[in-house]
């Protein structure tokens, strides 16, 4: 999906897949492309899902969900 000037990525259902490329046009997460990858297989970014050959996408509340999680302050941190 291209991100275009009257969708963005809170107007995305949770079910949606998104791309790397709209992934990071929208500027979701402060991360470069290599970066993604890397978090992705150390397992702390979610796991992409392969739609089909050459077309890979995460689920768009996967990605809610993490950026949640990553949101909470640690335990032992004054708020």
């Amino acid at each position: 999906m291209k991100p275009t000037a009257n969708v963005t990525f809170d107007a995305l259902p949770d079910m949606a897949l998104i791309q790397l490329r709209p992934l990071m046009n929208f500027k979701v997460v402060p991360y470069s492309a290599t970066t993604i990858w890397r978090k992705c297989r150390s397992g702390e970014f979610p796991a992409p899902i392969k739609v089909s050959a050459g077309i890979t996408a995460w689920r768009v509340g996967d990605i809610r969900e993490y950026l949640v999680s990553i949101a909470k302050p640690t335990k032992g941190v004054a708020a």
